[in-house]
């Protein structure tokens, strides 16, 4: 009798064991269906940008192209002064893997010109988004604060219509605004080297997106006054490549009063530069 008991003891305590396994295999079961979902997580994190370093920027520019942008380094006579002027003055900065900037200024016997190249590094610090598709947001940012138009716009609007319909739908008022009002309305495109055409920038010549540097670019070009009658033109070309942000500012104020800067030939000057940074960020 004693030893039914004993064994129907046994017997339940074993059914209570096999409870406490099955269930300790069902809490396990569940933890690692989560494992996989957070590692779905993991893997959809935003990938990094294609540069993890930059270049210094005093030493991203060569000498050939400096003579171009600086006319006046040749005319030093000073050794030192014209080495010196070739290294150029390096911003300040609290990382240089993230950003770096040089400046330039140099003074000739016909104008004063400045350079200034600045890179910046993008990262973003938002899993979900890309160090790229950052950039392209900080990029997008700067079109907007230098009030850069639309390509469809300035473009396929602005070039052939411009001309053709001035020149041809318009005889009535030709003649009166070629008298008096074509100054104001018809001398930034029609009348590129006469009146007050100096004082503007060519229609062709305008700020404007570009499509041939880098992932996406854009030109720059304003002309104020320093003073009464010295005028000072600005260049600014910046570019993205990837991760990465570069702006040229290439400024010129001529020594003689009444001269312009030569928009063409500093937008020139400035995207060449462009063209060498995207070449030597490409490696």
């Amino acid at each position: 009798m004693h030893r039914k008991a004993y064994v129907s003891g046994i017997a339940a305590l074993l059914a209570a064991l096999l409870a406490g396994c099955t269930g300790s295999s069902d809490k396990g079961g569940s933890t690692d269906d989560s494992n996989p979902g957070e590692a779905g997580t993991a893997s959809a994190t935003a990938q990094p940008g294609k540069y993890t370093t930059l270049p210094e920027a005093c030493s991203a520019v060569g000498r050939t192209t400096l003579d171009s942008l600086l006319p006046g380094i040749k005319e030093l006579t000073d050794e030192q002064q014209r080495e010196t002027a070739y290294e150029g003055e390096a911003t300040l900065t609290f990382d240089t893997d993230r950003k770096v900037g040089c400046r330039w200024k140099v003074q000739s016997a016909d104008a004063t010109d400045h350079l200034f190249v600045d890179l910046e590094r993008v990262v973003s610090y938002d899993n979900s988004v890309s160090d790229d598709d950052e950039a392209q947001e900080l990029f997008a940012r700067k079109v907007a604060a230098a009030d850069i138009p639309e390509p469809a716009a300035s473009d396929s609007g602005t070039n052939t219509p411009s001309s053709s319909p001035s020149s041809t739908s318009s005889p009535s008022s030709a003649s009166p605004s070629s008298s008096g009002s074509a100054a104001s309305s018809a001398s930034p495109s029609a009348s590129g080297s006469t009146g007050a055409s100096p004082s503007s920038t060519p229609t062709d010549l305008q700020p404007r997106l570009l499509d041939d540097l880098g992932d996406e670019a854009f030109v720059d070009d304003a002309l104020s006054s320093s003073g009464s009658t010295v005028k000072q033109r600005t260049v600014t070309v910046a570019f993205r490549t990837s991760n990465v942000i570069v702006t040229i500012e290439y400024e010129e104020q001529p020594a003689t009063v009444g001269t312009v800067p030569d928009s063409k030939e500093m937008q020139d000057k400035a995207r060449k530069l462009a063209s060498q940074l995207a070449d030597s960020l490409a490696g």
